[in-house]
C-alpha cells in the first residue's frame, strides 16, 4: 500500500481519548496493544468527575470543552471513552467534529449480543448511563426478546479513582451491587463504564466464571483499528512504540499513580483548567 505525503501527515496525527477520569485509560491500553505505532492524547476530567450524577446538558458541555482542547492538539479521531458522555450526546459530538467520533455503547452491545447464549444480559454503569436506558434500547433494537437487567453502580467509580479496588470494602460493595445479577441467571454482563474493567477480577469473582464480562475498552479498540484500516488512517511509520500525552483537569498525582499501575509504565500528566 502506498501513501501520499498528505496521507502520511494526517495518519501520523494522534487518536484523542476523553473521559471523566482514569477509566478511559483502559481504552488507551487496548488501543496501544492493538495499534502500537499510534500516538494517543488523553484528557481526563478528574476535577469534575464523577459524571454519572450530572445532567446531560452539563456532561455535554464538559465533553465539548475537552473535545475543543484535543482538536487544537491535532487529532485524526476522537474516542469518547466515557459511557455517561456517550449517552449524553454522541450524535452532537459527531455533528460538530470533522474527525470520526466513536462512543463506547454500540461496540459493547454488539459483543454482548454475540457472546450471550441465553439472551439474559446484565448492564452496570453510572447513574446517568443507566437512567438513559441507552444500553437497554440498543440491545432491544437488535433483539426484542432479550431479558435485560440494569443497575447503577456509582461507588465503583469512586473505588477506582481512589485506588481502593483491592480492599474488603470494595468486595462488600461489589456483592451488594452484583448479587442480584447472579439471581437473574445472566450469562453476559456489560461493564458499562470504562472504570469498571479496572475491577474486572473482583466483578468476575462475584458473578462467577459462567458470566461473560463485556469489556467496552476491548470492543472500542477493535472498532478504532477497523475504522483506521478502512479509511487508510493507520500510522504507516514505524516507531519505538506508542507515544502518549496525558492531560487532566484536577491534580495530576493521583491520576499518574493509578495510570502507572494500569499501563505498567511511568506516566506524566499535565493539569489544564477548562473553565
Amino acid at each position: 500500500m502506498t501513501f501520499t505525503k498528505k496521507q502520511i501527515i494526517e495518519a501520523h496525527k494522534a487518536i484523542g481519548v476523553i473521559d471523566s477520569g482514569v477509566g478511559g485509560l483502559t481504552v488507551v491500553k487496548e488501543i496501544s496493544r492493538r495499534l502500537p505505532h499510534e500516538r494517543l492524547i488523553y484528557f481526563g476530567d478528574t476535577a469534575r468527575m464523577p459524571y454519572g450524577p450530572r445532567s446531560y446538558s452539563e456532561v455535554r458541555r464538559f465533553a465539548f470543552e475537552m473535545i475543543e482542547f484535543l482538536t487544537h492538539q491535532g487529532i485524526k479521531m476522537l474516542v469518547v471513552a466515557c459511557n455517561s458522555a456517550t449517552a449524553a450526546g454522541l450524535s452532537a459530538y459527531q455533528a460538530s467534529c470533522e474527525q470520526p467520533v466513536l462512543g463506547v455503547i454500540e461496540p459493547g452491545v454488539r459483543s454482548a449480543l454475540t457472546r450471550s447464549k441465553s439472551g439474559r444480559i446484565g448492564v452496570i454503569g453510572t447513574v446517568g448511563t443507566i437512567n438513559s436506558s441507552e444500553y437497554e434500547k440498543a440491545l432491544r433494537n437488535n433483539n426484542g426478546n432479550l431479558h435485560v437487567v440494569s443497575k447503577a453502580c456509582p461507588l465503583f467509580v469512586l473505588l477506582v479513582e481512589n485506588n481502593l479496588v483491592e480492599t474488603p470494602e470494595a468486595k462488600k460493595v461489589a456483592h451488594e451491587y452484583l448479587d442480584p445479577f447472579v439471581k437473574e441467571n445472566i450469562d453476559a454482563l456489560i461493564l458499562g463504564c470504562t472504570h469498571y474493567p479496572l475491577m474486572e477480577r473482583l466483578i468476575q469473582e462475584v458473578v462467577g466464571p459462567s458470566v461473560n464480562l463485556i469489556n467496552s475498552a476491548e470492543e472500542i479498540a477493535a472498532e478504532v483499528e477497523s475504522i483506521l484500516a478502512e479509511n487508510k488512517m493507520a500510522n504507516p511509520l514505524d516507531s519505538d512504540g506508542a507515544r502518549y500525552r496525558f492531560f487532566v483537569s484536577g491534580s495530576p498525582e493521583p491520576f499518574e499513580e493509578v495510570g502507572a499501575k494500569l499501563l505498567n509504565r511511568e506516566i506524566k500528566a499535565y493539569q489544564v483548567k477548562l473553565s
